[in-house]
């Protein structure tokens, strides 16, 4: 049995608090269980240097672990990002893109910071099911401000982590199953059904196309209840 007598497809408790960071564009603190992460929204006025007088904007995120988020002190990385947190900020930014057309948001960066503050599995893909709210909510502050005309088309995403573990897929996988499955992969979903990135990493063996079907039924799934929270 699963850590909270969690069947194979169920999910950890998930909720959301939007506004926790009350000087932020946007912010939202997601819970999944016992990971934690808060993300906030910097809405600049400017593009990197490759987009100016392009008349596009830009979306990128930056990704980190609090010192006391894991059960042994996490070592900040004064030194500059590591290659893990490159990619997952990578990742994150490349996922949050896809929420909207960025000639429609004019010469602007949106900048979202993803913190965890407790990290028991599934971190990244929870930054991005959070960071995709708290960016929406930044677009409507922006256009309530005057600084946008009007709000763009905004394509809801979520993630969520599938993996397999002792032969059977679970869905929304802990610490506890991510460290020991044999494998491990996350899913991006737009609300509109379709995939934006999909990561399926085999851990310990290769894994079939059966079992590869097995997890992305149950991301489907996972999905589809992430995309709730957008009503909340």
């Amino acid at each position: 049995m699963r850590s909270n007598n969690r069947k194979a497809g169920e999910m950890r408790p998930v909720s959301i608090e939007r506004g926790l960071q009350y000087q932020a564009d946007g912010s939202v603190l997601i819970k999944m269980g016992n990971t934690h992460v808060i993300c906030g929204v910097s809405v600049e006025e400017s593009v990197p240097p490759f987009l100016k007088g392009s008349g596009q904007g830009w979306i990128t995120a930056e990704y980190g672990i609090l010192p006391c988020a894991t059960d042994s002190r996490y070592r900040r990385e004064t030194k500059g990002a590591s290659g893990r947190t490159m990619e997952i900020q990578r990742l994150i930014g490349r996922s949050l893109r896809m929420m909207v057309d960025l000639e429609t948001i004019g010469e602007r960066t949106l900048r979202v910071d993803c913190d965890v503050l407790n990290a028991d599995g599934g971190t990244r893909t929870a930054s991005i099911t959070g960071g995709a709210i708290a960016l929406a909510d930044a677009l409507k502050k922006v256009v309530a401000e005057g600084r946008l005309e009007s709000l763009p088309r905004i394509t809801p995403i979520a993630a969520i982590s599938v993996g397999i573990r002792g032969g059977e897929a679970l869905l929304d996988l802990d610490y506890s199953e991510d460290s020991t499955a044999e494998t491990d992969a996350n899913f991006v979903m737009s609300g509109d059904g379709r995939w934006i990135e999909i990561q399926a990493t085999a851990e310990a063996e290769p894994y079939s196309d059966e079992a590869y079907l097995a997890m992305m039924t149950l991301a489907r799934k996972g999905c589809g209840e992430l995309f709730r929270l957008w009503d909340k």
